[in-house]
């Protein structure tokens, strides 16, 4: 059995879920109060995929704030994106592809995987499919995740983690 160690990225603007996202997927844990991340949080966990072991270190990096952007050394070296929008804020779409395009520009490409977060708030529900198709176009899968009840978390990790291998 391979084993592999990946680099990943959790992206997105403040507020969308990123740091309950990774704490449902590494602790299985959710919780109402929110705690802004300064800098960068590293944590890890494995996964198989296929054949292969792959221990993520998830690389959880603060949301920029007021359009500024992510420092590149974060996302450098990084295997893979996992980009999260909150599908209750419409506004964090635009957020969202701000993002992709400065790693583009900084970084290149690499496998980005989009986490439309907040699923179980559905009377809040915002995002449409219709406002998704920039990021149809970029070939991202797009999973509808629940940092809350877990819905979709370890699918959205997952299909990271196997897009990571070549």
């Amino acid at each position: 059995m391979d084993r592999l160690q990946k680099k990943v990225v959790l992206l997105g603007t403040p507020g969308v879920g990123k740091t309950s996202l990774v704490r449902r997927f590494v602790q299985s844990l959710f919780d109402e109060k929110y705690l802004t991340t300064i800098g960068v949080k590293v944590d890890k966990k494995s996964v198989r995929v296929g054949a292969a072991e792959v221990q993520l270190m998830i690389w959880d990096v603060a949301g920029p704030e007021n359009r500024f952007s992510v420092p590149s050394s974060y996302i450098r070296g990084a295997a893979g994106c996992l980009l999260v929008i909150d599908g209750t804020r419409p506004e964090t779409l635009e957020g969202g592809l701000d993002i992709v395009h400065q790693i583009e520009r900084e970084i290149g490409s690499m496998p980005l995987v989009l986490a439309l977060n907040k699923s179980d708030l559905v009377p809040e529900w915002r995002v449409q499919d219709s406002d998704l198709a920039a990021f149809h176009r970029l070939g991202c899968a797009i999973v509808r995740t629940s940092a809350k009840n877990g819905c979709g978390v370890e699918e959205a990790f997952l299909k990271l983690a196997a897009a990571t291998i070549p």
